[in-house]
């Protein structure tokens, strides 16, 4: 698989779910590979970098060797993707403390806002290469 970035997130979490789903969406190529966080190598990946898989407060973007998360993991994320994303270099006018304080109001609140599900979100078959999946690794 020939990818430029990792993206690795919340399998359970509705809204990053959706965010996913978005992403493949509206990507301007197909060059993200996903990780459920619930996954065995999303679970290495997360207690690599400091995020506990158990309860996530944040997801990774790693391109280019760099590793992002927070809001600089979204405007990071926003230009593999069409359309309004292109905007966000606006937000960069935003310092960052405030834009990751945001980013942690939501974080913190994602599940009751928008729920979770039991299981990891699963990619249809079109997309699936693209994922590492739980039930793969576990």
């Amino acid at each position: 698989m020939n990818t430029s970035a990792i993206w690795l997130f919340d399998g359970v979490c509705v809204l990053c779910s959706a965010a996913v789903r978005y992403t493949l969406a509206h990507e301007k190529a197909a060059t993200i590979q996903f990780i459920a966080v619930q996954s065995r190598a999303g679970k290495a990946l997360a207690l690599k970098y400091g995020i506990d898989p158990e309860n996530p407060d944040s997801f990774l973007f790693i391109e280019n060797g760099i590793t992002l998360e927070k809001s600089e993991a979204l405007l990071a994320l926003a230009k593999h993707i069409k359309g309004l994303a292109q905007l966000s270099p606006v937000a960069k006018l935003i310092p960052r403390a405030m834009r990751d304080w945001l980013y942690d109001r939501v974080a913190q609140n994602r599940y009751n806002w928008f729920g979770h599900k039991d299981a990891c979100y699963v990619p249809d078959i079109a997309t699936r290469s693209r994922f590492v999946l739980p039930e793969l690794n576990m």
